[in-house]
């Protein structure tokens, strides 16, 4: 048989998926990887963990297969976005541990830069807000902590790379310094309109623009493995950041589409077509994909705290050993009571970008516990999903405010994704392949090697496994959502 392997390099966790050529799942490697938490608000990665959990995966799946590096055509990546890794070329060293998309370290530098009048420029060249999320403001942080490392980037000693250009750097052995668009546009430093680093942003935050990597398409020659690695060269002919294969992998590739991925963070994407539109609601304007040096742009709301609320109930609370343990206490609630959990443990995304803000719990009772908590949770999910359709169907002369296509590791929870269609008002539909996120590099990846059809029969390939149609009368989900509204102003205000 012939397979396209999936990289799929996310937060918590490294994985590799061998799909058939009917872009069917024949074998899945996983390997989970330690989180560090040095301060408040800070969080971060050892790269050599990324790496080397990423290797073993891809050879887990190639062995579970009873495969060998020549039945594999093709490598697509997909990656946890905004992640910042910076290196030296010769050694591979990482100056610093890699700066996760969840670190706020960078708000305080932010917010003066926002208060000084930046923010109009970042916007209008990147489509981003002024975050610590992004990328760039974390690279510069590393820079300022490491003396002369401005200079040794300038003379090309040391490298910047979002995930996939440090997977990719690694796979190649040192070969390939690149990136593609869609995570090119989640540095805060990438012209979305021009398709080029801003020379602008890079002179405001000091950064060299040597150590940035070559922006490619979606679908491209990213170069090959090195042999040692799994026995032979394997083109790596497709990337997209996570949630953009996770848009492609829903084959949204007409303007309106909408999908939502559940993951440790949340995020619904909208596809606006060939012309970006700027958010009056503070969503984010980005690069959905790139095919033939041609962009295709997206709405995007970003929520933090998804699946890492269910992480929480069970590491920090310790009142679930198993995620799956959440819907049967959420079915076995007390109804009449109206706990709410604004699950801000590393600030609020879209559309309220407040980086300082933390969790609250509102409405509790000597009767509230483990039930209601789990409930809470997995309805703070659904609220925060409304939060962002609101703000896009506002913006985007094209919505339809009609069907969410929906994946991620919470979707498979019929509980969570029926209360998820009653308190949007609309169809929730889950797609009978799960995983994608990497589907979507598999696609982009045997696209481009050949095996795999072009955008319109992928799309005649998608397939609804469940459809989530509202249940909920329209003055229940109001009320509800307006209760939702008050403890998230509340949390602000504090």
């Amino acid at each position: 048989m012939t397979f396209v392997m999936a990289i799929d390099q996310g937060t918590t966790s490294s994985r590799a998926i061998l799909f058939d050529e009917a872009m069917k799942i024949h074998t899945i490697a996983q390997e989970e990887f330690p989180q560090h938490y040095p301060a408040s608000g800070w969080v971060e990665h050892d790269p050599s963990d990324l790496w080397s959990t990423t290797a073993a995966v891809c050879r887990a799946a190639i062995e579970k297969a009873g495969a060998s590096a020549s039945d594999i055509a093709a490598i697509g990546i997909t990656n946890q976005r905004e992640t910042t890794v910076v290196w030296e070329k010769d050694t591979g060293k990482p100056l610093h541990n890699a700066i996760v998309w969840q670190d706020r370290r960078t708000a305080d530098y932010c917010a003066r830069m926002v208060a000084e009048g930046h923010e109009e420029t970042i916007t209008a060249k990147t489509g981003l807000l002024f975050d610590p999320y992004f990328s760039s403001t974390k690279l510069k942080w590393i820079l300022d902590q490491n003396e002369g490392s401005r200079e040794r980037a300038r003379r090309g000693e040391i490298l910047f790379g979002t995930v996939d250009t440090y997977i990719i750097w690694r796979l190649t052995g040192g070969k390939v310094h690149a990136t593609d668009a869609t995570n090119a546009c989640r540095t805060m430093l990438y012209d979305i309109h021009k398709g080029v680093w801003s020379s602008t942003i890079c002179k405001m935050l000091d950064i060299p623009m040597e150590m940035l990597p070559e922006v490619k398409d979606c679908a491209a020659d990213f170069g090959v493995t090195r042999s040692d690695l799994f026995g032979r060269e394997i083109p790596i002919l497709g990337v997209a950041g996570d949630q953009q294969a996770a848009t492609v992998g829903q084959a949204c590739f007409q303007p309106g589409m909408m999908k939502s991925t559940y993951g440790t963070g949340c995020f619904a994407l909208m596809n606006t077509g060939d012309a970006p539109v700027r958010s009056q609601n503070r969503l984010l304007t980005t690069v959905a994909y790139q095919l033939d040096g041609k962009p295709t742009y997206a709405l995007e709301g970003s929520i933090f705290i998804a699946g890492a609320v269910v992480q929480w109930l069970r590491d920090g609370l310790k009142i679930i050993r198993e995620a799956s343990e959440t819907q049967p206490l959420a079915e076995a609630s007390d109804p009449k009571q109206s706990v709410i959990i604004v699950p801000a443990f590393t600030g609020l995304g879209a559309p309220y970008w407040k980086p300082d803000c933390r969790g609250a719990i509102y409405g509790l009772t000597r009767n509230s516990g483990p039930a209601e908590f789990a409930r809470a949770a997995l309805e703070s999910v659904g609220y925060q999903t409304r939060d962002l359709l609101e703000a896009m169907t506002a913006d985007s002369p094209n919505s339809t405010g009609g069907i969410l296509r929906v994946d991620g590791g919470m979707s498979v929870s019929d509980w969570t994704m029926q209360f998820l269609s009653d308190v949007i008002g609309a169809e929730v539909d889950r797609p009978e392949v799960k995983e994608t996120t990497a589907l979507g590099a598999a696609w982009l990846a045997g696209m481009k090697a050949g095996i795999y059809p072009d955008q319109q029969g992928f799309s005649r390939n998608w397939r609804l496994e469940k459809r989530f149609e509202p249940r909920m009368p329209d003055k229940e989900r109001n009320e509800r959502y307006s209760l939702w509204k008050k403890a998230v102003e509340a949390t602000i205000s504090v």
